[in-house]
C-alpha cells in the first residue's frame, strides 16, 4: 500500500508540475488545459475523478498522513506562492498583529459564524509534525499547531445539502496581461472532518509567520501543497463550485491542476 501511495504522489507531482509549467510558459500544444469545455481537458478531469474515487477506496476516509519526530525537522518551512498579501485590509490587520482578524463561516449553514484569532487559539488544538509535498518537486517537514476544522464547522451546523468546503484567502495570484485573481481552495467533507485537517496558527513552536500564511493557514495533510491555502478569511460551505471563480474548486484547478490533489 505504501508503494502504491508513493507512486501516486510521484505521478501527481510530475504531472501537475509539468502541465502547469506548460500553461505558464504559453505552450500552444497544451492550450487545452486552460480552456473550458475542451474535450481533452474534460477527459483528463474524468480521469481525475476516477483517481479520486479509487484512492478514497484504497486509503480510507480516516487514514492518517505520516507524522514525524521532532528530530526530523531539518529546516524552517519553505515559503512559496504568495508571501505577503498587499490588500489594504490585510496590511491593516498585519499592522495590528491581527487583533481585528475574524474568520467567517457562511453558505450552506444553519447559522453563520465569526471567530477572532483569540477565539480560535482558545479552542482545543492539535499539533502534528508532517511533510509538505509541493508539485514543484520539493518537500519539507514541519510542526503545525491549530484548531481542528471539523468542530469549528459544527458550530455553524452544516445543512444536509453541503458537499464542499471553500476557503477564500487574502492573497491574489496572476496579473500581467490579466487582473490578479483572489486565491481560493476547497475540499470535500471527508477531508474537512479528517482529524489532521486544522486551521493552523502555529509553526515550529512559534506564531505562524506571514510568509507561511498568517494568521490562519489550512492544513489538509493528505493533499499536495497547493491544497493548503494561506491567509484564509472566509470558509464557504457549498454544494457546487459552479458559481465560484472558474468553477473548478480552486485557483490552480481553474488553471489546469487536479482538484483532488491527494497523496
Amino acid at each position: 500500500m505504501a508503494d502504491l501511495i508513493l507512486n501516486r504522489r510521484r505521478l501527481l507531482g510530475l504531472g501537475a508540475a509539468s502541465a502547469s509549467s506548460l500553461i505558464l510558459a504559453g505552450c500552444s500544444e497544451f492550450d487545452f488545459l486552460g480552456k473550458r469545455n475542451d474535450p481533452i481537458r474534460d477527459f483528463l478531469e474524468r480521469a481525475n475523478e476516477l483517481t479520486y474515487a479509487a484512492q478514497r477506496a484504497l486509503v480510507g476516509d480516516q487514514a492518517l498522513a505520516r507524522e514525524y519526530a521532532e528530530s526530523e525537522i531539518r529546516q524552517g518551512q519553505r515559503p512559496n506562492g504568495s508571501t505577503n498579501p498587499s490588500s489594504a485590509e490585510y496590511l491593516a490587520m498585519r499592522e495590528s498583529g491581527f487583533a481585528n482578524y475574524k474568520l467567517r463561516i457562511k453558505g450552506l449553514v444553519e447559522q453563520e459564524k465569526e471567530f477572532t484569532l483569540a477565539e480560535l487559539r482558545n479552542m482545543p488544538s492539535r499539533t502534528q509534525i508532517t511533510r509538505h509535498d509541493c508539485v514543484e518537486g520539493w518537500s519539507c517537514i514541519a510542526k503545525w499547531t491549530g484548531t481542528p476544522l471539523g468542530p469549528v464547522l459544527d458550530q455553524a451546523k452544516l445543512k444536509p445539502s453541503a458537499r464542499f468546503i471553500v476557503f477564500h484567502c487574502y492573497d491574489s495570484l496572476g496579473g500581467g496581461l490579466t487582473a490578479a485573481e483572489p486565491y481560493y481552495e476547497s475540499c470535500d467533507l471527508i477531508d474537512a472532518y479528517h482529524p489532521q485537517t486544522i486551521l493552523a496558527y502555529g509553526l515550529n513552536d512559534a506564531v505562524l509567520p506571514v510568509q507561511n500564511g498568517a494568521p490562519i493557514r489550512v492544513r489538509i495533510e493528505r493533499a499536495l501543497g497547493y491544497k493548503q491555502p494561506k491567509y484564509v478569511h472566509t470558509i464557504e460551505v457549498v454544494d457546487s463550485f459552479a458559481m465560484i471563480a472558474g468553477g473548478k474548486g480552486g485557483y490552480w484547478e481553474d488553471h489546469g491542476y487536479d482538484w483532488y490533489g491527494g497523496i
